[in-house]
């Protein structure tokens, strides 16, 4: 949500990039990733600026969760 809605889709596809980038470190090495973390997406948005969550009736961030989980149920398959 620190983003302009039009630059959330492809923030998000960047960051899931990330997170399989730093899984595969990880798998790899056997460390974290010094930038991207774990291989998770939360560590990835971690290091990235954020606002206070809103409550889930809030539309942006209702629009942005939906967002989120439709790109990792495409990634999944």
């Amino acid at each position: 949500m620190s983003v302009a809605p039009a630059a959330r889709a492809e923030l998000l596809h960047r960051m899931l990039a990330e997170a399989e980038a730093a899984d595969a470190y990880r798998r790899d090495t056997g460390r974290v990733h010094p930038l991207w973390g774990n291989g998770s997406l939360m560590s990835v948005a971690m290091v990235r600026p954020r606002r206070r969550e809103p409550f889930l009736d809030d539309p942006d961030y209702a629009a942005c969760l939906a967002m989120i989980f439709d790109a990792v149920l495409e990634r999944a398959g």
